[in-house]
């Protein structure tokens, strides 16, 4: 068992990574449940974990109440946060009572924006079953819904009060999701640590896989590297944290244009935008051609896409540029870039020009 602890003051909170960990997870959310009862909220796709945490639940003493919501991206929506809200509100949740969120990033990410609005916040526990969920999007407190202009702008920074992460829900998931939560283990090494891409290169066929222990290795680094980011900038005001969105603001895009739907998965797209955002880096001279044909080569090599084409969208610039306008992170008509000086040299870029990236994005269609 390992324990990574996301250090913000009175809202510090652990993440606990254990094989087997659903099966007994009892132990740790007993605690957090003083009437004896929590709401699991989980997805249709995930019974069978569902089921073992509940098991593991009674056994400690306390009831579920659950709450299943269709799969996929869509479900990230305002139809489906109302729906929560008022399931919540006529299951009687308290400000007091955690909620349990079971399953992938959308499953998480709605949960925790519906615990931080309704009663004016209540708590939560992230319990992620998908890699991408477990090495990234369950742990810092991001919470939203996707809209007609973009995806996660609507949404509140709610923490939740417990992390736990069992690896062998990963032996459920169809490959190609194992693979798109891949990318988001990659961008750890992109981001500040070139050791960590090297052993991406080197054991990240292992771990998509199955390498049980290539698995726990990833997860436990990426989980400690993102609790070392947020606990140093949770709401991202330093700008140390928007080094976790590298590829984002080109993958937003391209899942945007294909309507943010199974077309391409989030992985994918982060994939394909951390190629971009390593070849447009090289366009510009700011790194390497080595670099960028270095991390193309590996998302390639992986069965990720690297670079636009590969994601099947075909759009011209100016419209991919189109949906980087509604981006959250615009300020004062700006745009920040996460480009690169090399692998792992990440850094935000504020001088960009949204029509060089047009021109940019279009030599890239071939």
């Amino acid at each position: 068992m390992t324990s990574i602890t996301v250090e913000l003051g009175e809202r510090r909170y652990p993440v606990v990574i254990e094989r087997g960990l659903l099966a007994h997870g009892g132990e740790y959310l007993a605690p957090l449940a003083p009437r004896g009862r929590m709401i699991l909220v989980s997805d249709a796709q995930v019974g069978a974990h569902r089921d073992t945490l509940g098991r593991a639940l009674a056994s400690v003493g306390v009831a579920t109440q659950d709450i299943v919501l269709p799969p996929g991206e869509s479900t990230k929506s305002w139809p489906m946060l109302e729906q929560l809200c008022e399931q919540l509100l006529d299951l009687g949740v308290e400000r007091g009572d955690h909620v349990i969120a079971l399953g992938g990033g959308v499953i998480g990410d709605l949960v925790g924006f519906a615990c931080a609005i309704v009663k004016r916040g209540c708590q939560f526990v992230q319990v992620p079953t998908t890699l991408l969920a477990q090495v990234d999007s369950s742990v810092g407190g991001k919470t939203a819904i996707n809209a007609r202009a973009g995806k996660n702008l609507i949404g509140a920074f709610h923490q939740p009060s417990l992390v736990l992460i069992d690896p062998d829900t990963l032996d459920t998931l169809p490959a190609r999701e194992v693979r798109a939560g891949y990318a988001e283990v990659v961008k750890y090494g992109l981001i500040d640590d070139a050791g960590f891409f090297a052993w991406c290169e080197a054991h990240g066929a292992a771990l998509l896989a199955g390498d049980a222990e290539a698995r726990r290795h990833a997860i436990c680094h990426a989980v400690a590297a993102k609790a070392r980011i947020v606990g140093a900038d949770e709401r991202e005001t330093s700008g140390q944290r928007a080094l976790l969105n590298l590829g984002h603001t080109f993958g937003h895009a391209i899942e945007a244009e294909a309507g943010f739907s199974d077309r391409v998965l989030h992985g994918e797209a982060v994939a394909a935008g951390m190629a971009l955002a390593f070849a447009f880096s090289a366009a510009r001279g700011l790194c390497s051609t080595e670099d960028a044909a270095r991390v193309a080569a590996h998302l390639r090599g992986v069965g990720l896409p690297d670079g636009l084409p590969a994601t099947g969208v075909r759009a011209s610039g100016a419209a991919l540029t189109a949906h980087m306008r509604h981006d959250k992170k615009m300020a004062g008509g700006t745009l920040p870039f996460l480009l690169a000086r090399g692998i792992g040299a990440t850094f935000v870029d504020r001088s960009v020009n949204l029509a060089e990236v047009a021109s940019f994005l279009d030599a890239q269609q071939g």
